[in-house]
């Protein structure tokens, strides 16, 4: 199905309350699972990606497909394998089935995982038995994927020594891992640093004790795209704090250079549209900490026409699509000046910004309809392809929109048509 959204007056107000984060929500489930449910959890995200991951850990099923969740993919690997008496074939989409995890069950092998690719080595699905792991010390690349990390940290606990990691490059979104590790700590698990490249889960049992699961600040960030796009913006979000696990909350420091402050208020913060102040000359902003945000970013800064060499997206390649390569074709067709230069994505400034009409095709990318529906704001309507895809982590998105004046409408004719 595909959605037509349009706008008229490019001035937005509102109050919005966001969908809890998904990431913290995850990893939550996976203790709240080895503890058997001993403590409640508030605010859960409703995220298909989360409700996924719960419901694969209630049900006994020999066989779990996780869909296009990533996340939910890389946990359960770690944590069926690391689970006595399991046994299950763990599958998911076909792009799922393209999405690497050699690294991953390299790592638990290594522990004495019982694990077998089901067909193409390196790739999901998987055969997995579960068992008592092995402790000890694992190296590990750090430069493929944060989730892997996660994952192995999250079952430390559940080994028969105490796990220490060594990163043999350099870590990508490191901002997820010490959410993990932040977490894992709150429940009582000691994890230390011994140096940049190497960390120690110390031996010891997680403890149950309630969580209230805090604000979304990816979901935040289209938000602050709709406020840097529009000529006149008040939103207050609700339910974000200054003093979050979740490192995507870099979207402040990102759009203040874009014309949107940011202030704390009681329960949220309030956007408000500013003016793009300094002189900006081509600049280079690398997103080894925050990739999420990557795509938002890149289609805010082409509407705004201002020229941008976004770096350190290279995971981008292997999320739900290729992004960086579903970025460049989108905002191509669109008429915008987008190039990659390796994992580069370079946007240059153009003498006019005139958007063609074309349905935004989003890959089955819930981040790819979401980047791109500020765009609505600065054009006649904008068509988006597979509008559910949202549900994968803001089920509520297209009616959150509604509230700051959006015309949101199934498009029928061109769903028929494409």
């Amino acid at each position: 199905m595909f959605i037509c959204l349009q706008h008229s007056s490019a001035i937005l107000s509102s109050s919005i309350t966001l969908p809890t984060s998904k990431s913290i929500s995850n990893r939550v489930l996976i203790i709240h699972q080895i503890l058997n449910q001993q403590f409640t959890i508030s605010g859960l995200s409703t995220a298909a990606d989360t409700q996924i991951l719960k419901q694969n850990l209630e049900q006994n099923a020999h066989t779990v497909d996780v869909g296009h969740a990533g996340t939910t993919m890389r946990f359960l690997t770690a944590y069926f394998a690391a689970t006595e008496g399991k046994n299950v074939v763990l599958s998911g989409s076909e792009r799922m089935h393209q999405r690497p995890i050699k690294i991953l069950v390299d790592a638990l092998k290594s522990l004495g995982a019982d694990i077998q690719y089901l067909k193409n080595e390196g790739f999901p699905p998987l055969q997995i038995k579960g068992k008592k792991l092995n402790g000890g010390a694992i190296n590990l690349d750090g430069s493929v994927s944060s989730q892997y990390i996660s994952a192995l940290l999250l079952i430390a606990p559940l080994l028969k020594t105490e796990l220490t990691i060594t990163f043999t490059t350099p870590l990508v979104s490191k901002p997820y891992i010490l959410m993990t590790i932040s977490i894992m700590q709150y429940f009582g698990v000691e994890v230390t640093w011994l140096s940049e490249k190497q960390l120690v889960v110390k031996q010891g049992n997680y403890v149950a004790k309630k969580i209230s699961v805090e604000a979304d600040w990816s979901a935040a960030s289209y938000w602050y795209s709709m406020a840097a796009l529009s000529k006149k913006a008040t939103i207050i979000l609700k339910g974000l704090n200054k003093t979050s696990l979740q490192g995507d909350n870099a979207v402040i420091d990102l759009y203040t250079e874009l014309g949107v402050n940011t202030s704390y208020i009681d329960g949220g913060v309030e956007l408000t549209k500013t003016n793009i102040s300094n002189a900006w000359e081509m600049k280079t902003v690398d997103f080894t900490l925050f990739p999420d945000l990557a795509q938002t970013y890149a289609v805010t800064c082409a509407a705004l026409n201002l020229p941008v060499r976004i770096t350190g997206i290279s995971t981008l390649r292997i999320k739900e699509t290729d992004r960086i390569a579903a970025l460049k074709n989108e905002l191509n067709a669109l008429g915008f000046d987008v190039a990659i230069n390796h994992n580069d994505l370079i946007i240059h400034q153009q003498k006019e910004i005139n958007i063609k009409q074309h349905p935004i095709a989003t890959y089955n990318d819930h981040r790819m309809a979401m980047a791109f529906a500020p765009l609505a704001l600065i054009t006649d309507k904008l068509i988006i392809e597979n509008q559910e895809v949202v549900e994968k982590s803001y089920p509520h998105f297209w009616e959150d929109l509604k509230q700051v004046g959006f015309v949101v409408k199934n498009h029928q004719e061109e769903s028929s048509s494409r």
